[in-house]
C-alpha cells in the first residue's frame, strides 16, 4: 500500500531527518511510528501527503510515485487526525465533519446521511450533537469528530499524529480502545505517530521504531517485546514493560476465535459481532462495558462463531475453555 524506497530527509538548516529509510506498510494495517523526540517519526508521516518532500528516494501509494501527484488530489483521498484536533470552531460538528464529502462533490442528502452513520460509529448521536459547535463538546468527543472528519471522504489512508496525547488518561485509554475496535470495522491503513510505548502495543498491528532518521525495527507488539532487535529497541521498550506484557497481558492478546464456538446451524437470534482479528482485552472491554452475553465472531463479513461473556472472563481469569 504505502512504500518508501531509500527515502531522505534533509532540512534547509542542515538537518538530517531521515537518513534513509526502505519501509512497506501493507493495506488496512494499523501502523504505530515511534521512537525518542527527534527520531523522524512525524517527518516520516507527513511525507505521505507531501506535507514535507523528500529530499531523495521515493514513495510509492499503490505503487504510484506520490512525486507525480497534485497535493491537493493526494490530500482528498488521505485523512487527517491531529493532536490540536483542527475543527474548525465557526462551523457546526455536522458542516466539520461534511467538508471533504462536500468538496469531493457528494450531493448534500448524501454526505449529511453519511454524517449520521459516522457520529454513529464513535458513539456520539447526531440528533444530540450533529448541530453542536466544537467548543460545545469535551476534549475527547472533539477528537472523536476529528476521526470522524478523516473519515467522512471514505480515503483508503489516515495519518495520525499522536492525536490522544493531550487528552486525560481515562478519555485516552477509552479512545485508544475505540479506534482498535473501530478498525476492525474500517479496515483502513492507518500510520498513527505516538511517543508512548504503551500505547504502541495496544492499537498497533505493526510497529516501527526510529532513532536519528533510521528505522531500528520493524515489527508484530508481542515480536517487538519477545525479541527486540537491539539494546536501544530494548531500553526504549523498557524492561519494567517486557516483563509486564509477557507475564500478564499475553492472554489478553489471545484471539477472539480461541474461545469461540463454531456456528453448526443457521443464525436464528441477533447478537452484536466482533471481528476474528479481535483479541480477549478488546473483547472483554465490548462485553463487559455494553453488558453483552453473547456476541458473533464474523470474518469477512459473515459469522463463523460465537463467543460468550462468561467463558471470556473465566479465559482472562486463567481457566481453560471447558474448565
Amino acid at each position: 500500500m504505502i512504500t518508501f524506497k531509500n527515502v531522505k530527509k534533509t532540512f534547509e538548516d542542515g538537518t538530517e531527518a531521515i537518513k534513509g529509510i526502505d519501509l512497506h506498510i501493507e493495506e488496512g494495517k494499523l501502523v504505530a511510528l515511534i521512537g525518542p523526540s527527534g527520531c523522524g517519526k512525524t517527518t516520516t508521516m507527513k511525507m505521505i501527503n507531501k506535507l514535507i518532500e523528500p529530499t531523495s528516494g521515493e514513495i510509492l501509494i499503490g505503487g504510484e510515485n506520490i512525486a507525480r501527484q497534485k497535493e491537493v488530489d493526494l490530500r482528498r483521498n488521505i485523512g487527517y487526525v491531529i493532536q490540536r484536533i483542527g475543527l474548525f470552531p465557526h462551523m457546526t460538528i455536522e458542516e466539520n465533519v461534511g467538508l471533504i464529502p462536500k468538496l469531493k462533490g457528494m450531493k448534500k442528502e448524501e454526505y449529511n446521511q453519511k454524517v449520521d452513520e459516522l457520529l454513529n460509529l464513535v458513539g456520539l448521536d447526531p440528533s444530540v450533537y450533529k448541530k453542536r459547535y466544537p467548543l460545545e463538546l469535551s476534549g475527547g468527543q472533539q477528537q472523536r469528530v476529528g476521526v470522524v472528519r478523516a473519515l467522512a471522504g471514505d480515503p483508503p489512508i489516515i495519518l495520525m499524529d499522536e492525536p490522544f496525547s493531550a487528552l486525560d488518561p481515562i478519555s485516552r485509554d477509552q479512545l485508544q480502545d475505540e479506534l482498535k475496535q473501530l478498525q476492525t470495522k474500517i479496515k483502513k491503513t492507518i500510520v498513527f505517530v505516538t511517543h508512548d510505548m504503551d500505547e504502541a502495543l495496544k492499537i498497533a498491528d505493526q510497529i516501527v521504531v526510529l532513532k536519528d532518521g533510521l528505522i531500528e525495527q520493524v515489527a508484530a507488539p508481542k515480536e517487538l517485546v519477545q525479541t527486540p532487535k537491539n539494546e536501544f529497541v530494548r531500553s526504549f521498550i523498557g524492561e519494567d514493560r517486557i516483563n509486564a506484557f509477557l507475564n500478564l497481558h499475553t492472554p489478553l492478546l489471545s484471539p477472539v476465535t480461541s474461545i469461540m464456538d463454531p456456528l453448526t446451524e443457521e443464525i436464528k437470534t441477533e447478537f452484536p459481532t466482533i471481528d476474528s482479528t479481535a483479541d480477549l482485552k478488546l473483547a472483554a472491554g465490548e462485553m463487559t462495558g455494553r453488558n453483552i452475553i453473547s456476541m458473533y465472531v464474523v470474518e469477512n463479513g459473515k459469522p463463523i462463531g460465537i463467543i460468550h461473556q462468561n467463558l471470556l472472563l473465566r479465559k482472562l481469569a486463567g481457566f481453560e475453555k471447558g474448565v
